[in-house]
């Protein structure tokens, strides 16, 4: 369990896309996150030796910045990952007029150039969090039967990841039976607490610092990876 009650992100990494502006400090032993970019940032812990596990979150979204959504993963190895959003896309469907809509979706994906597509296990319509209101997120996995909950609500059935390796694009996808956990978010100020992993497989160390193989500060401005 990570409560934040430390003044350092030991070990917690950065992944993203594009390098940005995403800032993260520890505030009254809560993780306090912006991100004013149209790309995701998540910070990631584990290692490829956890399995099934299953991994809860607090977080309260202060402010919108634009086109956006706060993120949980798991199965997190390298740039790869598997997770589910609440975010708020454009739409383009044909010849229609693009429409701006307010979705949950969960993929399988990696967050590298050139960006490769998304295996999808769940994307439909569903309301935003609500600002300046705690939620809780929570992400399980089981082999290759994937699991989500928001605020107890079941809004994802255990469903199997599916990747089509017969299709060009799917080639270079990894078998996601191994990996972290994380969160992340974008256009978005919110505030994460309370994460918790549960598993097995997942060292019982009582925080993630047992992991660390980096350290990352928390000052308020651009986060430095090491």
């Amino acid at each position: 369990m990570e409560t934040f009650d430390g003044k350092e992100l030991e070990g917690w990494q950065q992944i993203w896309v594009d390098k940005g502006s995403t800032v993260w400090e520890i505030v009254d032993d809560e993780l306090h996150a912006e991100s004013r970019e149209d790309f995701i940032h998540f910070l990631t812990t584990g290692d490829s030796t956890w399995e099934d596990y299953t991994m809860e979150l607090d977080v309260k979204p202060l402010k919108k910045h634009g086109i956006g959504g706060i993120s949980i993963a798991v199965r997190v190895k390298g740039t790869w990952l598997v997770y589910c959003s609440i975010y708020d896309p454009v739409i383009i469907r044909g010849d229609e007029p693009p429409v701006q809509e307010r979705r949950v979706g969960c993929y399988a994906t990696g967050l590298h150039r050139p960006l490769p597509p998304l295996a999808v296990l769940i994307d439909e319509q569903h309301p935003l969090l609500r600002l300046n209101r705690w939620a809780h997120l929570k992400l399980s996995v089981e082999g290759d039967i994937f699991a989500f909950w928001l605020n107890g609500e079941q809004i994802m059935a255990p469903t199997q990841l599916q990747i089509f390796r017969q299709i060009e694009a799917f080639a270079d996808f990894p078998d996601f039976q191994t990996g972290g956990g994380g969160f992340g978010l974008w256009n978005y100020t919110a505030i994460f607490d309370n994460i918790t992993v549960t598993g097995d497989s997942v060292p019982n160390s009582g925080d993630f610092a047992v992991t660390s193989q980096e350290k990352l500060a928390t000052t308020w401005g651009q986060l430095k990876q090491f």
